[in-house]
């Protein structure tokens, strides 16, 4: 067995669950969240706890058997307290700013570049160079994060650009005269 596929998931008071033709719809306080069931996996509601079953013992069904029960766990932490990422913008000149939704950034290119925002997330923005993005999908929510950083990751001799908060980037020494 799985380790982390035979884990039961605890449903909260305040969350509802609707399992059925190979699909998972969670609703809690933060937004509602869907899930195709990968091939080779069921879902069965027992006593406010959500199980994931396989019907073998095959590589790829223990591999979807975990998969399916740590995005499920994903879903209910998800719907109930939400997840959130944070960047720093570093740079002389460089800036974000919310407009509708819209993230507009300025990273030293000769256009600003904008970015739309998703439904289901909400970006913030203070002192024009910290960006913080929640929203009830871990993956969304990463996905979102990545692609900004994208625009401008940080560069090792200045360390200019687009980070996480507490992202180490390592430096380098530039050119020395003789």
């Amino acid at each position: 067995m799985s380790r982390i596929g035979k884990m039961p998931v605890a449903i909260p008071a305040k969350v509802k669950v609707d399992v059925g033709a190979g699909r998972v719809k969670v609703e809690g306080p933060k937004g509602r969240l869907e899930f195709v069931l990968p091939a080779q996996t069921t879902v069965e509601v027992k006593d406010s706890n959500i199980l994931v079953k396989r019907p073998n013992d095959t590589a790829q069904a223990k591999a979807f058997h975990g998969l399916a029960r740590a995005v499920l766990n994903n879903m209910i932490k998800g719907v109930v307290d939400g997840f959130s990422k944070k960047l720093e913008i570093q740079g002389v000149g460089f800036k974000a700013a919310l407009q509708g939704k819209v993230l507009n950034l300025s990273l030293g290119y000769s256009h600003p570049i904008n970015y739309p925002i998703p439904d289901q997330i909400k970006v913030t923005v203070e002192e024009n160079t910290k960006i913080s993005i929640e929203g009830p999908d871990r993956q969304l929510v990463g996905q979102i994060a990545a692609e900004i950083r994208a625009f401008y990751p940080p560069e090792p001799y200045k360390g200019k650009g687009v980070r996480y908060v507490g992202e180490n980037v390592r430096r380098k020494e530039g050119k020395t005269v003789q």
